[in-house]
């Protein structure tokens, strides 16, 4: 039996449904990604030293991308073992995903079916999405 995957993710977390066979697991993993700018000491703009004004901006910056590349690697610790993939979500979190699986060729090639802009969704939304996906058959469009 095919492994088939389908990843909802965006910057706060991802949602993991895989089919194997007649079994469904489902694993959510929330992000540590900070999302905004806002930060303790909202108002200070940065500190003076001398003649040098430091502005945390960058650092912010870094730690975010430092902190999205480990919430996309422990994402992808879930899908190693996938027959298939299908990414989908809200924001650019699932390109982002997109490259780092084709980059560092942690995919074979043909095995990431698609990946597709998607709304934010309920799980039961999520999981039926990727049955839908990867079994077509099995659901009827109802009759107008």
């Amino acid at each position: 039996m095919k492994r088939q995957t389908g990843i909802w993710i965006d910057s706060s977390k991802a949602i993991i449904v895989a089919l194997d066979g007649d079994t469904e697991k489902i694993t959510e993993i929330d992000s540590e990604v900070e999302n905004s700018v806002h930060h303790n000491d909202e108002g200070n703009k940065g500190t003076f030293s001398g003649l040098h004004h430091g502005n945390s901006d960058k650092k912010f910056d870094d730690r975010k991308k430092q902190e999205l590349n480990y919430f996309i690697k422990s994402v992808l610790s879930y899908v190693k073992k996938s027959d298939e993939l299908i990414v989908f979500g809200p924001a650019q979190t699932k390109t982002k995903l997109e490259q780092k699986l084709m980059t560092d060729h942690l995919i074979e090639p043909g095995k990431l079916k698609v990946v597709e802009t998607a709304d934010k969704m309920t799980l039961n939304q999520i999981v039926e999405k990727v049955r839908r996906f990867y079994n077509p058959f099995e659901y009827k469009e109802p009759k107008p």
